[in-house]
């Protein structure tokens, strides 16, 4: 499948016919469903249908309950697909799972989420599948009623079959006949004023006109940088073959050739279903090892497999989540606490790096030593809770003698809090790996918190000792899956996931400063917790580790870096940790570019930014990686909320901005919405539906035909 290219908005788009709508909403994956759902509870409850769960809302949230009889008219926008979006196509392969087991997906609220809105009672995922195997039948194909039958609360779904559950959703909304949603397959690239409307311009001619404008994306791509760009044109050059960054199903990875190295940069989430998919096409056989506690899987390869040479700058697989169904251990935090946090909140101009690293990384080994006791007492050594405890206290910070930081038995500058050649924070991460390194006795489990970032801290290693790092790196993944409620690195993913949430937080509070913002949390922090809590099905962690057993996957070192050499017309791999190269005339990128948008290849968000009638959200004038938006209130009075800022200040409220392309002011609207866990991204949609029905009364209404040939379905 080849890229699908995107208009500029620079170019020309030819006038075409306008649509006068309620609202339209841009981007048809689950942010625009939740929204449609959210605008049919609120047009229950304001006429009084019991189907709304909740309490009328009162007449400013919308219309009365003599609701004008055409339906409310909502067009929903997508450059692929309406209802799963980009991310959950239903015609992309099999291979591609969720990294979210079944039970944790919803598009439903219910009342653990803070909205103003009423809760609407609908199906979650596993409730869908069941309905949809006890029908026995669905209009998309027989597919989906076998992988419905064989989804369990604890399965990683096909990111296809979840693709399908939010269509069946949207499609239910409307059966009831009180909205109607034109589904419209084409690409936004600008968006204009006509007196109190916006209209939004496709790339095909159309102009669609309403009072409010929702721009739910999603997961935006970027334009092709230099380096990609560069090997683009070597690839063409030389005849290689480059798969460029971007999402799984709009890329073609299969047909490689047998035998010959193959180059692969990217180490996360779709390197994941890339393995999964390649495998199926390769025909070798995947056999569980006897009496293997852990589960290992051995690969017999059928020959049709090339040698995939694989990097990133970690060079480290995203951890995997554990076997589902397993009891995995709490965290409950010692000195990150939410207290803790919500204190650093109140403040500003707050050094992440300073300040908060340093507790982080207390956490990280307070846990890790815990679990190592628990799981293996030999590996030890005793005392090691009061050096931990003397980290960065000072009171502690005078050599003292046995039992005391920097005496006898004692690591040394356990208890320095700064030093005068460093800042305090990394003085302070050095005196806790300092600890780890002491209280650590058995160098199989030696473990340091600057690992998490550089699996060697940097330090050159011969290939030999890379490749024992690779295999400790596989016992400690089949150990963490299969033991989560014991083994130490389970208890540092379990501690960054909690963690993570708490950061994320903070950042939205404004309490960090913008330069460490960028650097700390945006350019570091971040990705490290996606490479920790955030990883893959342990099923397909366990392929990927028996794939390396086999020698089918060879990790180069971290520091991958790519290269074209001009002579002999190849791509040249390198790790300057490890010193090995590597070549090849293919080269896959399974890393996305992605959620960035001052590089976003979105078209319509570069015209809004391009012209400034948007900009990039700012801290202590320090650029973030997201749109400005405004932030909302959970207020029924107050009807705005999310709403574009342009360049000037100046506040459009008429454009409702959701989810990831204004991540820095909306946290947590990244992550798909679980039952029972507040979710921002369902309040963000609850956000923009109340804003939809406060701005109706313009126009009067004509009925226009909905252009789909999807039935209605059911939300049951």
């Amino acid at each position: 499948m080849s890229h699908r290219p995107l208009r500029s908005p620079r170019e020309a788009t030819p006038p075409g016919p306008t649509g006068s709508y309620d609202a339209v909403i841009v981007g048809g994956g689950p942010r625009g469903v939740a929204t449609v759902l959210r605008t049919l509870a609120r047009l229950r409850a304001a006429a009084g249908t019991s189907e709304a769960g909740g309490n009328p809302a009162p007449p400013s949230a919308g219309p009365s309950a003599e609701r004008p009889a055409p339906p409310l008219r909502l067009a929903m926008v997508d450059a692929l697909a309406v209802g799963p979006g980009a991310t959950w196509l239903i015609d992309q392969p099999a291979a591609y799972l969720n990294n979210t087991q079944a039970r944790a997906t919803t598009i439903h609220p219910d009342h653990s989420t803070r909205m103003s809105g009423p809760a609407a009672p609908g199906p979650d995922l596993v409730a869908w599948a069941r309905s949809v195997a006890q029908r026995g039948h669905h209009r998309v194909g027989d597919w989906v009623v076998q992988e419905a039958t064989a989804l369990g609360p604890d399965s990683f779904p096909t990111r296809r079959l979840q693709g399908v559950y939010f269509r069946d959703q949207l499609d239910a909304a409307t059966a009831s006949g009180e909205l109607q949603v034109e589904k419209i397959v084409d690409t936004a690239v600008d968006l204009e004023h006509e007196g109190e409307h916006r209209v939004v311009v496709l790339a095909g001619g159309r102009r669609l006109s309403a009072p409010t404008v929702v721009l739910a994306q999603g997961m935006v791509q970027a334009v092709p940088g230099t380096e990609e760009s560069a090997l683009a044109a070597a690839a063409h050059r030389h005849g290689l073959r480059y798969v460029p960054p971007g999402m799984p199903a709009e890329r073609c990875f299969t047909g490689l050739p047998a035998g010959q190295d193959v180059l692969v940069r990217g180490l996360g989430a779709n390197f994941f279903d890339v393995i999964g998919q390649l495998v199926e096409g390769w025909g070798g056989r995947v056999e569980a090892i006897p009496a293997d506690p852990t589960g290992r899987l051995r690969y017999l390869p059928s020959g049709r497999e090339p040698r995939l040479v694989v990097g990133s700058r970690r060079c480290v697989p995203y951890r995997s989540k554990p076997d589902g169904g397993r009891p995995t251990r709490g965290f409950t935090p010692r000195w990150a606490t939410p207290e803790w946090f919500a204190g650093l909140a109140t403040e500003r101009g707050v050094d992440f790096r300073q300040r908060v690293w340093p507790q982080i990384a207390r956490e990280f080994a307070r846990v890790y030593l815990e679990a190592l006791e628990q799981y293996m007492p030999a590996a030890v050594a005793e005392g090691w809770p009061a050096a931990l405890d003397a980290v960065g206290t000072d009171d502690a910070a005078q050599p003292g003698g046995a039992g005391q930081p920097g005496g006898a038995g004692q690591p040394r500058g356990a208890g320095q809090q700064r030093s005068a050649a460093q800042p305090g924070g990394a003085a302070v991460t050095e005196a806790v790996d300092a600890v780890l390194s002491w209280a650590i006795t058995d160098p199989r489990w030696s473990w340091t918190v600057g690992e998490l970032h550089r699996p060697t801290a940097g330090r050159t290693v011969t290939p030999e000792q890379w490749q024992a790092q690779v295999a400790r790196l596989v016992e400690d993944e089949l150990g963490s899956m299969s033991d989560p409620d014991r083994h130490p690195r389970a208890a540092v993913n379990a501690a960054m996931a909690a963690l993570r949430v708490q950061v994320e937080r903070l950042a939205a509070s404004g309490a960090l400063s913008g330069q460490s913002l960028a650097r700390d949390v945006l350019g570091r922090f971040d990705a490290d917790g996606l490479a920790l809590a955030s990883g893959p099905p342990a099923h397909r962690a366990r392929l990927m580790l028996a794939l390396i057993e086999a020698g089918v996957i060879d990790l180069l070192g971290p520091g991958f870096h790519v290269a074209v050499d001009e002579e002999q017309e190849c791509f040249v791999a390198t790790s300057p940790i490890t010193g090995r190269q590597a070549r090849a005339r293919v080269l896959l990128e399974t890393r996305m570019s992605k959620g960035q948008v001052p590089a976003t290849s979105d078209p319509l968000l570069q015209a809004l930014l391009g012209t400034g009638r948007a900009r990039i959200h700012s801290v202590d004038g320090i650029p973030t990686h997201s749109m400005e938006a405004t932030a909302a209130e959970v207020d029924e009075s107050v009807l705005v909320g999310h709403n574009l800022v342009a360049a000037d200040g100046s506040i459009d409220r008429g454009v409702v901005v959701l989810g990831i392309p204004a991540g820095s002011t909306q946290p947590g609207s990244a992550i798909g919405a679980s039952p029972g866990v507040p979710s921002p991204l369902l309040a963000g949609a609850d956000v923009a539906a109340k804003q939809i029905l406060a701005r109706l009364g313009g126009p009067a209404r004509e009925p226009v035909a909905v252009h789909s040939s999807a039935k209605p379905g059911s939300f049951a």
